[in-house]
């Protein structure tokens, strides 16, 4: 029996835009079961949802092993505060889809973000590097309103896919700053594991 995944090393580097992403619309399921019950972790789903009045516990949030297991109904960040990173870093994992589109009817993204600061609250501001499982990416930032290093760059597979002057994603209605919390994002209706959430530094 053929076994379909998808798999991506997702790095988002603070080093000294155009997206791919194919949008298309369809109903956003809750998780049975749903929650997160992995140790320290927290997590929150997109505005959007929550004005449908969806929280995180129609989402999934488990470890199993040494990978988290994450199955979503709304698109949702996931975070342990303790993961905190400044200056000039490295954020990396390794992202498997065992089930490739199980949850969906086309490609959905699955990434890291970095200089989550206020996260959970209408204030929260992140950049994120997200993965589709046909190759394709998203590079997307959430501000208040719809980095030492002067770069920042979203590397898929080693290779890079995008980079960004500090100064474009570090402004008002932007990023407050590019140092913060990081962690993983999921979008709707997807369901993933990541491994070897990490943080370097030069």
């Amino acid at each position: 029996m053929p076994r379909i995944s998808a798999v991506a090393v997702l790095i988002l580097a603070i080093l000294g835009v155009p997206t791919l992403a194919v949008t298309q619309q369809e109903p956003v399921r809750s998780v049975s079961g749903g929650g997160i019950s992995a140790p320290g972790w927290q997590g929150a789903v997109d505005a959007r949802a929550a004005t449908r009045g969806q929280t995180i516990k129609d989402t999934k949030l488990a470890k199993e092993g040494e990978a988290l297991h994450v199955t979503t109904g709304p698109a949702a960040n996931y975070w342990n505060p303790a993961n905190t990173a400044q200056g000039d870093y490295t954020v990396k994992a390794t992202f498997t889809e065992p089930k490739y589109m199980n949850l969906n009817d086309h490609p959905h993204p699955y990434g890291i973000f970095i200089g989550g600061n206020d996260l959970g609250t209408d204030h929260q501001s992140l950049l994120y590097c997200a993965a589709y499982g046909n190759g394709t990416f998203i590079v997307r930032g959430f501000g208040p309103e719809p980095f030492r290093g002067d770069k920042v760059a979203c590397l898929i597979n080693g290779s890079v896919v995008a980079t960004y002057a500090k100064a474009d994603v570090v402004a008002p209605g932007k990023l407050k700053s590019t140092d913060g919390v990081y962690g993983i994002r999921f979008a709707h209706n997807t369901e993933g594991l990541v491994k070897g959430l990490t943080v370097t530094r030069p």
